[in-house]
């Protein structure tokens, strides 16, 4: 295969489910060969896990011939290493919400949310990586004596392949999954070490910040290793983000963010300052709450996805009254790791498989909408937003995204769209030059129906009053 294209890079995406890379021709970005292979379950797991994963995705010489590879990973999660770059325990990963109180005590400490706001650019949640840290200090001392550095998903699994490869020299990240620590600043661009010292009483190693095409190594085979970077970052490139457009992600967990010209301070916490990958901005919001909502409401009704599918694009707009807070396994964004599910308006009338079904979209979806107001709210311009994810694909969701978002909404064909950015850096990297110009292909077009913004207007006014009542 490598002798019908003239250079090969592969892009990695390990995420919280699996390991996906992808192989592709480093001019045209077509896909030549692409690998997988699943991670276990849990919000805490060995990074040898994800080791596993890479080389059982990669076997069969799927990079045979491969001459440059960059990984995107997971954000936020805390790998510990000791004097002997072993890992101290488990990583937590970012959905890991057990440093829920470290978060507000670290907020308090360093003088409230508008001072991490202004100097951080993210005031702490449990998803960070320094309310990990804290929670390690409190939780297990004895770990945290052995931790000598603290290193990210995607940190970890390149240093592990230069590692393996002959080339590694040191632990390095990038700009984009630098800022989801809590201790690295998109707007300064550079470490807080104050911040670790805040949460551990002592300094640790961290990573050295590559540019946005630095090499992290290169094998002995002369494999060129890019500075990877985190996940969102990662699908930002994959999908040639431009200024105007705002990505929504339905996986596992709901993300809303954009590209930015500037580093943004929300002292509300909901919009993090994240740096993008390629020297910009990326302000965005994540949910813990995204398509295992409909799994939830499939496993509720006693039906599949498909079925779920079904039965919500057959009721009404407004689910007949019924309006649904998706806080299922707490949430993010907003800030409420002990909340769970509230159904509200439920009737004789409108009690209903068809309006049970509608209602759970309708609650995931509007979540989202509400985060991508909130990056409006901060001066983010959404002149188009892309859906992506696995809920993409669900003709109900389709059906309301773009009356309840209030622009144009795209649905990028199927793709590994982390891997596919991490393929588009690698290639790069190797080459020294700016990003290629690879096709993003559009599936379909939603435009928003003009005929429903009554309907959509009291949806999100019930939305928001059950969030008020209910959370404040």
């Amino acid at each position: 295969m490598a002798t019908k294209h003239e250079q090969l890079v592969a892009g990695v995406d390990s995420s919280t489910q699996s390991c996906k890379v992808v192989v592709c021709d480093a001019e045209t970005g077509e896909v030549v060969r692409q690998g997988r292979a699943p991670h276990p379950d849990g919000t805490e797991i060995h990074p040898r896990e994800w080791w596993r994963a890479y080389e059982e995705a990669t076997a069969g010489g799927l990079l045979d011939g491969v001459s440059a590879l960059a990984v995107g990973g997971q954000q936020h999660g805390m790998v510990t290493l000791d004097d002997a770059d072993e890992v101290v325990r488990p990583a937590l990963l970012w959905n890991d919400t057990r440093s829920a109180q470290d978060a507000t005590d670290l907020t308090e400490e360093y003088g409230g949310a508008q001072r991490w706001a202004t100097e951080v650019g993210v005031v702490p949640v449990a998803s960070f990586t320094v309310t990990k840290l804290r929670w390690l200090r409190r939780a297990e001392p004895e770990s945290l004596g052995r931790t000598r550095a603290c290193v990210l998903p995607h940190d970890w699994i390149t240093g592990q392949i230069l590692k393996q490869g002959g080339g590694f020299e040191g632990w390095t990240t990038d700009r984009g999954d630098a800022s989801g620590t809590g201790y690295w600043s998109a707007g300064s661009e550079a470490y807080l070490p104050e911040l670790i010292d805040l949460a551990i009483g002592r300094s640790i190693e961290v990573p050295r910040v590559l540019g946005p095409t630095e090499a992290a190594g290169r094998t002995e085979s002369g494999m060129v290793l890019g500075p990877g970077t985190g996940d969102n970052a990662g699908a930002a490139l994959g999908l040639g983000l431009r200024p105007g457009d705002a990505v929504i992600s339905l996986g596992t967990s709901g993300t809303a963010f954009a590209r930015h010209g500037a580093a943004v301070a929300d002292a509300s916490g909901a919009v993090a300052s994240f740096a993008d990958a390629t020297g910009d901005f990326l302000p965005l919001l994540a949910t813990l709450n995204a398509a295992r909502v409909m799994t939830a409401g499939a496993s509720m009704l006693g039906v599949d996805l498909a079925e779920l599918d079904r039965l919500a694009t057959t009721a009404p707009r407004g689910a007949g009254g019924l309006t649904l807070l998706p806080y299922l396994d707490g949430e993010r964004t907003p800030n409420l790791p002990t909340a769970t599910g509230t159904l509200s308006g439920l009737t004789r009338a409108n009690a209903t498989p068809e309006n049970l079904a509608r209602a759970v979209v309708e609650g995931m979806v509007t979540n989202l909408a509400e985060a991508l107001d909130a990056l409006r709210r901060q001066g983010v311009g959404v002149e188009r937003v892309l859906l992506i994810g696995g809920a993409a694909a669900s003709a109900a969701v389709r059906s309301m995204v773009a009356d309840l978002f209030g622009v144009p909404v795209h649905v990028p064909a199927s793709g590994e769209y982390v891997a596919l950015g991490a393929a588009r850096q690698a290639a790069a990297t190797l080459t020294g030059s700016d990003l290629p110009d690879w096709e993003v292909r559009t599936e379909t077009v939603v435009e928003p129906d003009p005929t429903a913004a009554e309907e959509t207007a009291d949806l999100r006014g019930r939305y928001a009053e059950l969030r008020s009542r209910l959370h404040g």
